[in-house]
């Protein structure tokens, strides 16, 4: 194998390996604007496309140990999008991609939390409310109680008359003075 070869093989078992998923993608056919448009949306996600050679990535996965699921993955057009942090995010940008590519992209499956998944599994991710989303909504469910009780008890002040406050009683009156 050449050096030039040799050097992308182990660019692209580095990027596999050192991800915290890795998703495969087929772009045949979508336009070098619509891919630095992806490119774009998952540098945001902190996430990087490589587009590779599906024997390369057949290597890299070997040495990465997955199982031979993925080698039905590996024809056509392939590009791989690797990654560190929240899935979700770059799962919703493929998919956004993949929506707007007009049915020339799509998602092949990918590895998530050293599984195997298909299309159907990242289409399903891409669909979770990410870690931000899920916090506000239990931030919101821990309020809630409190916020129903407060507006229980402000009612409940509204309805009920203020009590009067008791007649200040009159001083008593001096005891006449023995004689």
């Amino acid at each position: 194998m050449r050096i030039e070869k040799v050097a992308i093989l182990d660019e692209v078992v580095a990027r596999v390996n050192d991800s915290d998923y890795c998703f495969i993608i087929n772009h045949g056919g979508v336009t070098v604007a619509e891919m630095a448009k992806l490119r774009a949306s998952l540098r945001a996600c902190d996430s990087r496309l490589l587009v590779v050679k599906n024997t390369f990535l057949a290597k890299a996965a070997q040495k990465k140990g997955w199982s031979e699921e993925v080698n039905a993955m590996l024809s056509g057009n392939t590009a791989i999008v690797t990654g560190h942090g929240e899935p979700t995010a770059v799962a919703k940008a493929i998919m956004e991609f993949v929506k707007t590519s007009g049915g020339k992209a799509s998602v092949k499956g990918a590895d998530y939390d050293n599984k195997i998944v298909d299309a159907a599994m990242v289409d399903a991710l891409s669909k979770i409310p990410g870690k931000n989303e899920l916090r506000a909504m239990l931030l919101m469910l821990f309020k809630e109680p409190a916020t129903r009780l407060a507006r229980v008890l402000s009612e409940k002040a509204k309805k009920e008359p203020a009590a009067e406050a008791p007649a200040a009683e009159a001083p008593a009156a001096e005891a006449p003075a023995a004689e």
